[in-house]
């Protein structure tokens, strides 16, 4: 299978994301605590570019003992956010936050010495 270039690990600080192109699939790879997330720019909903949106921590209610609602905070899982319509997806597993079963197009990311490139295939 063959391996695409993304980026040097120096030019790629840890947050930030690269999109890179084969055989007519864009790709998107995020750098995230350390790690290294690829997953097909492809929005399961209708096709926008998933990859490229917004990334942030989840948002999520805070309610009281009486499940009265009292406000909101970020939590520690971060999300990524198609700019088309606002489909959420989880970093770390490609998931659909509004359905779960539903998942990106995953890709193996590898690192070469100080290159990172992900697996295509």
């Amino acid at each position: 299978m063959p391996e695409i270039f993304v980026e040097t690990i120096a030019q790629f600080p840890d947050g930030e994301r690269r999109i890179v192109s084969h055989d007519g699939c864009e790709i998107g790879v995020f750098h995230w605590d350390g790690q290294f997330y690829a997953y097909e720019n492809l929005c399961l909903h209708q096709g926008g570019p998933a990859c490229e949106g917004v990334m942030m921590h989840q948002v999520e209610d805070v309610l009281g003992p009486d499940r009265t609602w009292h406000g909101q905070r970020f939590g520690k899982e971060m999300h990524f956010v198609c700019p088309w319509h606002g489909y959420e997806y989880d970093l770390k597993t490609g998931a659909c936050i509004g359905d779960r079963s539903l998942k990106l197009k995953s890709f193996d990311v590898v690192r070469r010495g100080e290159d990172i490139y992900v697996v295509a295939g």
